[in-house]
């Protein structure tokens, strides 16, 4: 950690619900070093969010306009609200979707924000930190790259030979088949980073990768270039926090060990601190052992800590608590 900073500078990576958790435990983590939480004047928290999303309002948006999808990057402004009175309302607004049958129905509020500000100004980083300034974000939302990407995945299993593999592109169609996913490429492949998201990298304390779907929030980012040689010279601790299960349709059946070889699989070069797995997944002592052989195949410890979200009968749910993740990355970058 670099001794002069006065809050810990957080960069997140990631999309969707994963990511929105994630973002939650970052503030936390930023704000901590205060005594008095995150603020929009002193938190240093960026998120880089995946734009290969072609689904939903985010799609449409998409297709009419050619446009970066914004739902992602709605999702990560939501969780960058203040936690205040005022951002609770602006965070329920970004947040809703307009109802009925007619053209406006399903479209949330705050990705046509992000779409007409893209539009008028054509310049998305700018539409992101401008609508940021309405909602008075804690943090800064940033897109790994300023094109819209796609998704194309080689899938096992569509065909009565296994080992026929077949192209599925998009991310509904990769997140949705129900084929086997073994590997998937960007296209345009090898796209630019937002630069904005480089510097967000180098100038981190601690850079999270995931949790999320691990196909099409998490893995995209390794196949950015600049987003790797990035990670690779950051003096932050990288932190990449696996999944507390399988995700149904992109990953079923997927151990914890299988998640962080496909990870090592998609950036061989591609050297992290830590990964960070949830203690409340049962594990034979052997098993241990090969997650602990997969993740140094990455230069990486793997570490486990209690961060699920617990229900009304106290059963840990798909969801990551935003402060016991907070707790466990604060205990890593302390070394305890």
């Amino acid at each position: 950690m670099t001794e002069h900073r006065d809050v810990l500078s957080v960069a997140s990576l990631g999309g969707g619900h994963g990511l929105h958790q994630t973002l939650l435990a970052a503030r936390e983590i930023a704000g901590a070093q205060l005594g008095d939480g995150c603020s929009p004047e002193t938190c240093r928290v960026n998120a880089i969010v995946t734009v290969a999303d072609d689904g939903g309002s985010s799609g449409r948006l998409r297709r009419e306009l050619s446009i970066v999808p914004p739902g992602d990057l709605r999702m990560a402004m939501a969780a960058l609200t203040p936690p205040t009175e005022e951002g609770a309302v602006w965070k329920k607004v970004l947040q809703h979707r307009f109802g009925g049958n007619g053209a406006m129905a399903g479209h949330a509020v705050g990705n046509l924000m992000i779409a007409g500000m893209t539009e008028a100004s054509d310049d998305i980083q700018l539409a992101l930190d401008t609508v940021g300034s309405w909602t008075d974000s804690t943090g800064r939302v940033l897109p790994v790259a300023l094109q819209p990407l796609d998704i194309e995945a080689e899938v096992a299993g569509l065909d009565d030979d296994f080992r026929v593999l077949r192209a599925v592109r998009g991310q509904v169609a990769v997140a949705t088949t129900p084929g086997s996913v073994r590997r998937v490429r960007l296209i345009p492949e090898e796209p630019a980073a937002n630069p904005a998201a480089i510097d967000a990298i180098m100038s981190a304390d601690v850079v999270t990768i995931g949790p999320g779907s691990w196909f099409s929030s998490v893995i995209p980012h390794l196949l950015v270039p600049e987003i790797v040689e990035a990670l690779r010279n950051t003096p932050a601790k990288v932190v990449v926090i696996l999944n507390l299960s399988p995700e149904q349709g992109e990953t079923p059946g997927f151990t914890t060990e299988r998640h962080i070889h496909v990870f090592n699989q998609h950036a061989p070069e591609l050297k992290v601190d830590y990964f960070l797995a949830d203690s409340n997944i049962q594990l034979s002592p052997g098993e241990r052992s090969y997650l602990e052989r997969a993740a140094e195949g990455a230069g990486a410890a793997i570490t486990f800590a209690d961060m699920c979200e617990r229900d009304e009968e106290n059963q840990c749910t798909n969801r990551h608590d935003p402060e016991k993740l907070a707790a466990a990355i604060t205990s890593l970058l302390r070394g305890n």
